[in-house]
């Protein structure tokens, strides 16, 4: 399992890279992205840190919130 993890590290990183960047070029808080999709802002942190791995509904449901296209957040994957 911990092999698994370590493969999709570089991916899961990437988008809460992207995820950080765009939060932060639309001038929105962890706090108010948290809100938006009915989580705990500390849920937001660790998937923009990649150390928790969000479903894929919830990275549509970010990707709703932050009002841009699935592609965005999959940039340089």
């Amino acid at each position: 399992m911990n092999k698994d993890k370590n493969r999709y590290y570089k991916f899961y990183k990437t988008i809460g890279s992207n995820i950080k960047t765009l939060r932060k070029a639309k001038n929105i808080s962890q706090e108010e992205l948290a809100f938006l999709v009915s989580s705990a802002r500390n849920y937001i942190g660790c998937i923009e840190r990649a150390e928790k791995i969000p479903s894929l509904s919830f990275i549509l449901d970010i990707k709703n919130a932050l009002e841009c296209k699935l592609k965005d957040l999959l940039e340089d994957i």
